[in-house]
This record gives C-alpha cells, sequence and structure tokens, in this order.
C-alpha cells in the first residue's frame, strides 16, 4: 500500500510539474505570437529612420542608446561583480563574518524596487557628479542596479567549481592568482555567461530608473553627457501618448528580436570561449 500511495503521489507531481512547464510555455507562445500578429503589418521603413520625428515616431535612435548603455553597463558591473566574487570564494576565509554581510546586502540589493535605482541615480549620478540626465548617468545606475545580481551568479559558479581543480593546480606548482585565471575562471565560465544573460535582459527590460537618470530624448546620444531614451522607454514613451498604437506593437516586436540577438550573441561567446579552454 505505501508503495502504491507512494507511487500515485510521484505521477501526480509529475504531472503537476509537466502541466506547470506547458501552461508556462502556452503563455509565452501565447504572448509572442500577439506580439507578432499586431507587430508585424505595422513595421515599415520609417521607423528605422536615423533620425526620429512625431511622424515616424523612429526606434532606430532608441536602439543605438540601448546597445551603447549595455556595453557601458557591463563593463562596469562585470568587473566588480566578478573580482568581489572571486574574493568571497577564493581568498575570504570561510565563516567569515563580512562576507556573510556581503552576501546579505547583495540579496537585499537585488530585491530594492528600480525606481528606487532611479533616485539613487538621480540624486548621486545626475546631480552629485554632475553627470546630468545622460546616457553615461543612466548606465552607471543600471551598472550599480545589476551588481548584485553579477555577483550572486558569479559567487554560485564559482563555488559549483570543484575543490579538486584547485588542489590539482596547487599541486603543480601554480599560485593562487593563476589558479584563478587559468582554472577556476575558464571551469566556471557556464555559469559566468548565465548571470551576464540575465544581466541583459535587466538592462534592456528597464525603463522607470532610466526615466530619472538617461532622460527621454528620442535622438541618438552624440556623447555619453548627451541625454538619450531606451527601446523600454522609447515604448514606454509612445503606448502612453495613445496615438502610435501600432508603432508599439512594432516596436515591442523589435524588443523581442533585440533581446533575441543579443541573447544569441552572448551564447555564440560562450561556446567560442569554452573550445578555446578546452584546447
Amino acid at each position: 500500500m505505501k508503495n502504491d500511495s507512494r507511487y500515485i503521489g510521484s505521477k501526480a507531481l509529475r504531472a503537476l510539474v509537466w502541466g506547470a512547464a506547458a501552461l508556462t510555455v502556452a503563455m509565452l507562445l501565447a504572448m509572442i505570437a500577439n506580439l507578432l500578429v499586431k507587430g508585424l503589418p505595422n513595421l515599415k521603413p520609417s521607423l528605422f529612420a536615423w533620425t526620429y520625428t512625431s511622424a515616424n515616431a523612429s526606434l532606430l535612435p532608441a536602439a543605438v542608446n540601448t546597445l551603447t548603455m549595455t556595453v557601458i553597463a557591463l563593463a562596469v558591473a562585470l568587473p566588480a561583480g566578478v573580482g568581489a566574487a572571486v574574493y568571497l570564494v577564493e581568498y575570504a576565509q570561510r565563516g567569515n563574518r563580512f562576507v556573510g554581510l556581503v552576501r546579505i546586502a547583495a540579496e537585499t540589493l537585488a530585491g530594492i524596487p528600480s525606481i528606487v535605482y532611479g533616485l539613487f541615480g538621480a540624486i548621486f549620478f545626475v546631480r552629485r557628479l554632475g553627470c546630468g540626465k545622460s546616457i553615461l548617468a543612466g548606465a552607471l545606475t543600471l551598472a550599480v542596479m545589476i551588481l548584485p545580481l553579477v555577483l550572486r551568479t558569479a559567487e554560485e559558479a564559482l563555488k559549483a567549481v570543484p575543490d579538486l581543480y584547485r588542489e590539482g593546480s596547487f599541486g603543480l606548482g601554480a599560485g593562487r592568482v593563476r589558479t584563478v585565471f587559468a582554472v577556476i575562471l575558464p571551469a566556471a565560465a557556464p555559469g559566468l555567461f548565465a548571470g551576464v544573460l540575465l544581466s541583459i535582459g535587466r538592462i534592456i527590460g528597464e525603463s522607470a530608473a532610466l526615466v530619472f537618470t538617461s532622460g527621454t530624448v528620442a535622438q541618438v546620444a552624440q556623447s555619453l553627457f548627451d541625454s538619450g531614451r531606451t527601446l523600454s522607454v522609447h515604448l514606454y514613451a509612445i503606448s502612453g501618448e495613445g496615438l502610435y498604437v501600432g508603432e508599439t506593437y512594432a516596436t515591442s516586436v523589435v524588443l523581442l528580436v533585440f533581446v533575441i540577438a543579443l541573447n544569441a550573441f552572448a551564447h555564440l561567446v560562450e561556446r567560442k570561449f569554452l573550445r578555446r579552454s578546452a584546447n
């Protein structure tokens, strides 16, 4: 009887898991299908004009600003987050109170609403540092926002590397620095790239914090100190006006393709990096 009840419970649990997975996939496909059906017919060459006007509602300037801001934010957050994770895992003593405080702080910062980061960026980067509402201020705010995510994912990736790798490297006479850069980081590369993908997704989808820091100017920023909107802010702006319904759906399709393309590029880089490390 006990075995039968366990078998039935296992089957029921498996059915629930498969049902939840199918529901998730169905909702994703339904959302994508809705965007494609309403957005593809509204894609037109004027949406990709270099200069934004009220007549064309071009999204190209926002796409360029999004790419620029993503590169800057990752360039700032990745070295800081991965470096902090390396210290916490490889150098800090186990049971250290400072390590526990850093982890609690990272988890707390990861749960803070983005609007709070926007207010912080407006006070610190825009006013205190004198950056003004600019691409640089928005990118630095995004870097602070994704830093806890990068740190936590990098830390878990480093902790997942077996201690046998470290012991083997030390046994061959390699120092700690060489072990970290030649053995540990290449072995943790898949987890590190997963953190990069999550960070890219949050950067591209962010709008609330950028309204306070990078502004809503709908033109390509000529310098890092010029104001400019990203695709998500552009989508928010034109959807709120109520005059560009078709352009809103078309911009949503382009934003979806933009995210998929960046993720595919990150996966390509990950594969090449893993092949080099294997060779």
